[in-house]
């Protein structure tokens, strides 16, 4: 392993370079290596074409690649030192208004959670998961709450703006550890209790939560702990019973917007009730907290109810079978749907667990209206002729095991599309899932459906828009801020370019002075004198990324980080089976490849490789002790690996070290042959036959060990 170290001259004038005796030299040498200390005698690659250096060095690119996505997700468990100190100051009065942003800052639909605190009391005003991670094994992402469990005696509630999961999913991870009352609209408290009864933490909990109607049209207020009285105020967005979020505190009036758009012509008739916005803005409004999706978009957000018209022209002129996948939340659509397809006589079947769900719900609440005999099982449909049959369903945005996507490719349980069928993709994709919404409409007209989709309108055919944004564009931005009137403003839910538009069109569109706007980002506190002078404290409490797999399990950045390895460049496991009185192999070294190259395919690789490893072998395992000789077969490996193919995958090093007498040691030293044959007992002798299958056990047991775990 590089150059040689030459013995220190301590007895003549003579450098030691220069001391060249034989004798000396070969007595250095055996004292290095009785004394382990041979880190520049290590092994090394005959003729090799490339420097270990370079080995190491595309290792590390890899890695740091690795870290570089897992930086982009800020993980909690990345920032350990960074989240110590936080919550170890005290920045802040215990008499001062306190809003503490946990979530939502960083991107759209991010997990959104914010705090607000005075005094004894806290609130959380929506509790969301992240989707659409890009990370191997992870379904989504929850916020660091870990600020929570300094102010846990002081939480007296959980008060929600809407059931979209970005701002309920991540409840069932925080409500085991700091139980409290849950307040928001009907339709909204039903979407809770789904995503706590989805969650195997909080099923068993949600007979005893209490759980708290308010009424949006009454303006009914209730009182939380001692300094806080909220009301919700009713706003449209794609999900019904929405709200903005109106807390009443000693220091002023904090306001909520969750997501809205400012529609006057819903499709249920119920607008968002500005009146009342107005009504608080007369009676003054401390700090806006407002939604930033669209504030790039100008305009304003078409109103819903203009969609009705386009529906009735696709349903109407299809002559084959309708498939129509839409939100599943979105029950003003999922309403309009079934408005035309009872205009042309057709049976309308539900399919995907969470639109069943989120129909049965609105059903319940009477927010959607379903004639008699409209409805029928989705197994029932090939009874029926094909002009009288519509589907809806989820997967609309492409989503692997959704029931479009599953039609889509074939595997769907009941339905194989066919040429012929017309298929209304009613919606548009959303961040970061292009690929997977275009990649559906390709698979469905390579099966020969008439696709309509939500951006592709004007060119599909004749048929009018099929989807509107759940959000507002900046003119609904401005009207939100000239109804409140707020004295302070801060862009919430969405990263920082979208929160930075909102700021301008603030102080371009609607006189707001810029030195009132705060752009607060995650991790940041706002908080308030009893002045109402506002001041932003930035990194002031722990927070960051918690990622969650498909089984609702927390996963911790390093095995997402081993994952990313994994799926960059593969893993190589060496398995050498090493007899420890001579040093050499035993059997021939076995090799297991994942993700990095086919063993098959690479038969002469293979048997060099094999070669240099009984080389590597006979070379060092009885000049060093096991742990060092692991190490330097791993270097040796990578290196080796990476001159022959200019790929650096994961190498895992396994050494079992077998006795002389056929015993194994696993790899867990070595011991002096004399002092084994006085404190051992003498073992009866094995056959070679009997030596040969119990080796073969032990192989195939480790085997089957190491391809589990791959």
């Amino acid at each position: 392993m590089g150059q040689r170290r030459i013995k220190e001259n301590k007895g003549g004038d003579e450098p030691a370079a220069k001391q060249s005796k034989p004798k000396r030299q070969n007595d250095n040498r055996r004292q290095n290596n009785k004394n382990g200390n041979n880190k520049k005698q290590g092994l090394s690659l005959n003729n090799a074409g490339t420097s270990r250096g370079q080995a190491i060095r595309t290792g590390r690119r890899i890695g740091q690649l690795a870290d570089q996505k897992l930086d982009g997700m800020s993980l909690a468990d990345s920032q350990e030192n960074q989240r110590k100190r936080p919550n170890l100051l005290k920045i802040t009065k215990d008499d001062e208004l306190k809003i503490i942003f946990l979530g939502g800052q960083d991107a759209i639909g991010e997990k959104n959670t914010i705090v607000i605190e005075y005094g004894d009391d806290a609130i959380i005003t929506d509790c969301g998961n992240e989707l659409g991670l890009d990370l191997p094994g992870i379904n989504y992402a929850v916020a660091d709450t870990s600020y929570l469990d300094t102010i846990s005696k002081k939480i007296r509630g959980y008060v929600f703006s809407h059931g979209h999961l970005d701002h309920v999913g991540g409840l069932p991870h925080v409500f085991p550890r700091h139980p409290a009352p849950i307040y928001g609209s009907s339709f909204t408290i039903g979407m809770v209790k789904k995503a706590l009864n989805n969650h195997g933490d909080t099923v068993e909990m949600v007979d005893d939560a209490e759980f708290i109607e308010m009424n949006m049209d009454n303006h009914e207020r209730l009182m939380l702990g001692k300094n806080f009285t909220v009301e919700l105020v009713r706003i449209t967005h794609s999900i019904p019973e929405s709200s903005c979020i109106v807390i009443d505190t000693p220091a002023g009036r904090v306001i909520n917007t969750g997501d809205f758009r400012l529609d006057p012509e819903p499709l249920d008739k119920r607008p968002s009730d500005t009146e009342r916005l107005k009504q608080l803005g007369d009676e003054g409004v401390l700090v806006l907290l407002s939604e930033s999706t669209n504030a790039q978009r100008p305009g304003r957000t078409p109103t819903e109810h203009t969609l009705q018209d386009s529906f009735h022209d696709v349903i109407k002129n299809a002559e084959g079978r309708i498939f129509v996948a839409s939100f599943s939340s979105n029950i003003n659509r999922i309403q309009m749907i079934i408005n035309s397809a009872g205009e042309a006589g057709r049976k309308v079947a539900i399919d995907g667990r969470s639109m069943i769900q989120h129909v049965e719900l609105a059903v319940k609440l009477g927010l959607l209206k379903v004639p008699k005999d409209t409805i029928v099982p989705v197994a029932s449909l090939p009874s029926l002729q094909d002009e009288q049959i519509l589907m809806m369903c989820t997967g609309g945005q492409g989503e692997i095991g959704a029931a479009m996507q599953r039609m889509s490719i074939g595997e769907h349980r009941h339905i194989n599309l066919r040429e012929g069928d017309t298929v209304v993709v009613s919606s548009t994709p959303i961040p970061g899932n292009n690929i997977a919404y275009d990649k559906l409409g390709d698979d469905l007209v390579s099966m020969g459906c008439k696709v309509f989709r939500a951006p592709t309108w004007e060119v599909d055919g004749l048929v009018g828009p099929l989807h509107v944004s759940g959000h507002g564009y900046r003119d609904e931005h401005r009207e939100m801020i000239e109804l409140t009137r707020p004295k302070y403003l801060v862009p919430t839910y969405a990263g920082s370019m979208n929160r930075k538009y909102h700021e301008d069109n603030a102080v371009e569109n609607a006189g707001f002075s810029r030195d009132r706007i705060f752009q607060a980002a995650n991790g940041d506190m706002l908080s308030f004198d009893d002045k109402g002078v506002a001041k932003l404290h930035k990194d002031a409490v722990s927070h960051g990324a918690v990622l969650v797999d498909d089984a609702g399990t927390k996963v911790p950045g390093v095995v997402v980080k081993d994952r990313l390895l994994l799926t960059e460049a593969g893993l190589v496991v060496v398995v050498l089976t090493v007899d420890r009185r001579t040093g050499s192999l035993l059997t021939s070294p076995d090799i297991i490849t994942r993700g990095f190259i086919y063993i098959r395919d690479n038969e002469e690789l293979m048997n060099l490789f094999r070669t240099e490893l009984r080389r590597a072998a006979t070379q060092r395992f009885k000049r060093v002790d096991i742990d060092r000789f692991k190490v330097e077969l791993k270097d040796h490996v990578t290196h080796f690996l990476f001159d022959q193919t200019q790929r650096s995958p994961v190498v895992i090093p396994v050494v079992n070290v077998v006795n002389g007498r056929g015993g194994s040691s696993n790899g867990k030293g070595k011991s002096d042959k004399k002092d084994s044959k006085k404190t051992q007992p003498k073992e009866p002798e094995m056959s070679a036959e009997e030596k040969a299958a119990a080796q073969q056990k032990r192989f195939e047991e480790l085997r089957a060990s190491i391809r589990s775990q791959s």
